[in-house]
């Protein structure tokens, strides 16, 4: 008895589908847990349950644990000897580190993005700007540093690296709790970010004054601030 094609094909098809499902719930768990870390939701030293987190998520312990293990591989997060997984604490020695690569590395790569950004992207990234003034205003720090994020991000994948952009982007995973710790305390209403500065650069293709905006914004948005925090903490 000759046996029907939909039988045949039934179980390979079935597994694609999970398998698809499976990527796409994991997809879905990263962007989660990056735009946490991003935004400031994860508090350095706090642990990060699997089943408090999948819990929030409406999925599985699973895929949870899969991409908290590769936030762990990029040093966002921190497994301990226990198993307890959390936000690294900011030490002033680890603080220093991530300044000194974002100074070295997110200055050269918007240089490299600047000729590929065009006049509607300068114009996506005034929108950006526009509100993250309203946003420093009215004080909401988990906004701020959403917005921030897109706008430095929008010009950096402009350069199209498959080298530098991944180590950017686990820079930020590192510092961002730390430094919403520190927008909770002094606030935004007083930060001066450069973001002005870079848009005309870009405009006029001058890649050392859009070298200097991105640098200035670095120093003057995490590196003064988070140092005074940081030192304010120390034992005296």
């Amino acid at each position: 008895m000759p046996v029907r094609r939909s039988a045949l094909n039934a179980g390979p098809e079935k597994t694609q589908t999970t398998a698809s499902a499976r990527s796409a719930t994991r997809d879905q768990v990263d962007i989660a847990v990056r735009s946490g870390l991003l935004t400031g939701r994860f508090i350095p030293g706090k642990a990060v349950t699997l089943r408090g987190l999948a819990a929030e998520l409406g999925v599985s312990p699973m895929p949870v644990r899969e991409v908290l293990q590769r936030l762990a591989a990029e040093n966002a997060l921190e497994v301990k000897p226990n198993g307890r997984i959390q936000v690294p604490d900011m030490t002033p020695e680890r603080f220093d580190e991530v300044l000194m690569a974002r100074l070295l590395l997110e200055p050269e790569l918007s240089v490299r993005a600047m000729p590929r950004l065009s006049s509607d992207d300068i114009a996506e990234l005034r929108s950006i700007d526009d509100d993250i003034d309203v946003r420093l205003n009215s004080g909401d720090a988990e906004a701020y540093m959403r917005l921030n994020h897109a706008f430095h991000f929008h010009i950096y994948r402009a350069s199209g690296s498959r080298v530098l952009l991944p180590l950017i982007d686990s820079l930020w995973l590192q510092f961002a709790p730390f430094m919403r710790t520190v927008y909770g305390r002094v606030g935004t209403v007083n930060l001066i970010d450069q973001h002005k500065a870079a848009i005309h650069a870009i405009e006029m293709q001058d890649a050392a004054a859009l070298k200097e905006a991105i640098t200035a914004d670095i120093a003057d948005g995490m590196g003064l601030l988070g140092r005074e925090i940081l030192q304010g903490e120390e034992p005296s």
